[in-house]
């Protein structure tokens, strides 16, 4: 078993063993990282054993995508809370500018908004379509998630 089915799959015996004779931070045809991998499909023990191992937060997937990105998109609050823990940056942007909180806003999952908005995260920045946001959480009707972030503008 290869380093990233083991990470998509949360055996962490294959990450380890995996791991004896491959780059933690190797990357797949899509430019995925195994903690990238672990982390999109929220095997909270396998992004804890390739944090354990080292594993880089900040690389990004061919499309410019961290860790942290796909646990945003998904809505995985403690895989967020992890990956945050061990220096995971809220700010990087993707390939159309878009941050972890541009997820999170789009896809109506509050909890990490609270979470990356408690951290430092911006929604005032805007990705290369001019949105930023708090655009995107009023365009998917996510109600909650824009006074969250409208409130955390005017402190």
């Amino acid at each position: 078993m290869d380093i990233f089915e083991a990470s998509r799959t949360n055996n962490i015996d294959g990450i380890k063993t995996a791991l004896l004779n491959t780059d933690i931070n190797a990357r797949d045809g899509r430019g995925s990282t195994p903690l990238i991998i672990a982390a999109y499909y929220n095997n909270i023990d396998a992004v804890n054993a390739l944090l354990e191992a080292g594993a880089a937060t900040e690389l990004q997937d061919g499309m410019g995508n961290t860790a942290l990105m796909g646990v945003c998109f998904k809505g995985y609050t403690e895989t967020g809370k992890l990956l945050i823990e061990n220096s995971a940056d809220i700010n990087t942007a993707n390939g159309n500018n878009a941050s972890a909180l541009t997820f999170a806003a789009t896809f109506g999952h509050n909890e990490l908004i609270k979470l990356l908005l408690a951290k430092g995260a911006d929604p005032l920045v805007k990705d290369k379509f001019g949105k930023n946001a708090l655009d995107y959480a009023q365009l998917q009707q996510n109600a909650v998630g824009y006074e969250i972030m409208v409130a955390a503008i005017k402190r």
